[in-house]
């Protein structure tokens, strides 16, 4: 297992029922082993020394109708490294529960909100989930993408790992079974700020397609001609430009 001395946020948007983890830390490749979402069951961030199997079977769990309370004591129970874990988890009705360990490398906690939950470990100080939870509830009307991405550099903003910057991801599930937005930065010297402009990019050129996916009600789903037209183009040509040809 790997020691991921991280800040994140799980959240629910409760005007269209998405689901999403965003995450950072100073490991590369965050986002490969920290965030689990499954659509309408709900979303898992796993963090300190990580167990994914507390996201892997914790989505099981939510998907057998068990509550984000419930979840967490039946995965903390058969957990014997709990005190080195921290876990945060929101249902798919909002529903939330967190857990730190009493073993998690200061400066470690978390913060409960409606339909959120934040937490960090090995932190400059408080300050930084602090500053997540109240981005979390400033930015409320906003959609939940941009919303963790506000929390998100709320929290690096705040202090973030005192060991200082490596990787960053965002990760959202909308209705369908893969991901309505999924976007990381694996390592970067400013992961959060890169992960803001990789976000603005995907904003333009990725969710525009994502909205005209094949979903299980209607696969015969096609991209609007705009779309169609802008992908055809070079990416740095395209809404939003692009880093390179």
């Amino acid at each position: 297992m790997f020691q991921f001395n991280t800040f994140s946020i799980a959240a629910r948007c409760p005007r269209t029922g998405m689901l999403g983890v965003a995450v950072s830390t100073a490991v590369p490749a965050v986002g490969g082993l920290c965030s689990y979402i499954k659509e309408g069951v709900g979303a898992i961030a796993t963090q300190s020394w990580v167990n994914p199997y507390l996201g892997i079977d914790g989505l099981k769990l939510l998907e057998e109708g068990l509550s984000a309370q419930d979840t967490l004591t039946r995965l903390l129970a058969d957990d014997t490294g709990r005190d080195d874990r921290q876990i945060g988890i929101v249902d798919g009705q909002g529903r939330t529960a967190v857990h730190t360990g009493a073993s998690c490398v200061d400066w470690a906690g978390h913060i409960v909100g409606d339909g959120f939950t934040v937490q960090g470990n090995m932190l400059i100080g408080a300050a930084t989930i602090e500053a997540m939870a109240a981005a979390a509830k400033a930015s409320e009307a906003f959609d939940l993408p941009e919303r963790l991405m506000l929390v998100l550099e709320a929290g690096q903003a705040a202090g973030g790992d005192k060991r200082g910057k490596q990787s960053a991801a965002l990760k959202v599930f909308n209705r369908e079974a893969y991901p309505w937005l999924d976007v990381r930065v694996d390592e970067h010297r400013n992961p959060v700020a890169e992960l803001r402009r990789i976000f603005e990019i995907a904003k333009h050129q990725l969710l525009t397609f994502t909205k005209g996916m094949p979903t299980r009600a209607n696969p015969l789903a096609e991209l609007p001609s705009g779309v169609t037209s802008m992908l055809m183009t070079p990416p740095p040509y395209r809404p939003g430009g692009s880093g390179g040809l």
